[in-house]
């Protein structure tokens, strides 16, 4: 046998030799999570899912908001009516309405962008014509003043106006960094943190309708900037986020399984 062959037939020997000590340390490893991750992981993985559901369920009802605007607005405009309307069946209509506004009872709905500025949406109170009901006329966005304590300056039409736009629900939920007030010494509170309608009604003397109007952009019924917000919008950011949540679950789980295999002792 030359040398060559000789060294081959040694290294063939260890190598069987070696094969039943690696294959042994192979099935010496066993699935044995510890106490610990395995309870960080029952607790973080439902959240996550959670998470993840909840981001979805917003994407969905922001899709269904849009679709239900698009299919709505192709419909014939609908005349305000003189008495409280029915929200829900008004949604993203097109409504018209005639009357003059009431300045007194203003409001600037506050930290409102547009195009990375800030500033206020304008909120004036329509006397509908021939009744005491008010429909809440949002006029568009205005920017706020370099001294934002100071509020600006705002012109509101005179007499009789016809305006039309598209109803709209305000949301009846909010979190606010401030309290709202009513105004010191029983003035009129102008600047608002966010829009909300039954707070609203409480602060006045009269009725109002339980939609608000977003004034359209072709209206010259006393509007400002108009670029209204789809009720779409972001949708993309939430599934994103949905994705990521269970991205995060799927990871906690792989690296449970991962830690959880270890050698015998």
């Amino acid at each position: 046998m030359s040398g060559s062959d000789s060294a081959s037939a040694n290294d063939y020997a260890r190598a069987v030799e070696g094969a039943p000590a690696a294959m042994a340390g192979k099935a010496a490893r066993r699935f044995r999570p510890r106490w610990l991750p395995t309870l960080a992981a029952a607790l973080l993985v439902p959240l996550f899912i959670a998470a993840g559901q909840w981001q979805w369920d917003k994407a969905a009802a922001k899709a269904a908001r849009q679709q239900q605007l698009e299919t709505r607005v192709s419909e014939p405009a609908v005349q305000i009516p003189t008495e409280a309307a029915n929200a829900q069946a008004l949604q993203y209509r097109k409504i018209v309405a005639r009357g003059y506004y009431e300045p007194r009872h203003q409001i600037l709905i506050d930290n409102r962008t547009y195009r990375q500025q800030a500033g206020f949406h304008v909120v004036t109170p329509l006397r509908v014509e021939g009744s005491e009901i008010r429909l809440l006329v949002n006029r568009g966005w205005i920017p706020a003043l370099a001294e934002h304590s100071r509020e600006p300056e705002i012109v509101t039409p005179a007499g009789i106006v016809e305006v039309s736009g598209i109803a709209v629900v305000p949301a009846s939920r909010f979190f606010s960094l401030q309290p709202e007030t009513n105004g010191e010494h029983g003035s009129w509170q102008r600047v608002w943190q966010n829009l909300d309608l039954a707070r609203y009604g409480e602060r006045v003397s009269f009725p109002v309708q339980p939609v608000v109007m977003q004034l359209d952009p072709d209206s010259a019924a006393g509007g400002f900037v108009r670029d209204w917000v789809r009720p779409d919008d972001r949708r993309l950011t939430n599934l994103g986020y949905a994705f990521q949540w269970w991205g995060f679950a799927a990871t906690t789980v792989g690296l449970w399984c991962f830690f959880g295999f270890r050698r015998k002792t």
